[in-house]
């Protein structure tokens, strides 16, 4: 099962450590971390790690000329990562996504309209 499918089973990718041991693997699961809403932690090949929201990735022929752009959560300076460089990801932050869909929201609205609620209508959620 590759990595998308793995991915796409699971409810939320909150949590999730992907394996990393192929290429395609690695481009798949950096693909989910850029689709993820939330923070993700990077191990660097040198031991260093990363923690942030990944706002872009730039996909070339090979893994060191392909990057993933990370927002760090310690800095406000963006930070452009080599996939080649990357050792290990993981889905560590909260996905602030999870649950939200359209069909979850008409889910919600049907069972309170049921209840007999009145005034029923699209509310933020509360900020963390």
């Amino acid at each position: 099962m590759s990595t998308q499918e793995i991915a796409l089973t699971r409810e939320t990718l909150q949590g999730w450590v992907p394996e990393l041991a192929s290429e395609n693997e690695l481009r798949s699961a950096l693909e989910q971390a850029f689709d993820y809403r939330g923070d993700v932690t990077i191990t660097l090949k040198g031991g260093e790690t990363v923690v942030g929201y990944v706002f872009d990735r730039r996909t070339g022929t090979s893994l060191s000329n392909s990057h993933v752009r990370v927002l760090p959560q310690d800095s406000h300076e963006r930070r452009n990562i080599a996939y080649s460089e990357i050792a290990a990801l993981a889905f560590t932050g909260r996905d602030t996504a999870a649950g939200k869909s359209w069909e979850a929201w008409v889910q919600k609205y049907e069972e309170k309209k049921a209840a007999g609620e009145q005034n029923i209508g699209l509310h933020p959620d509360e900020r963390e």
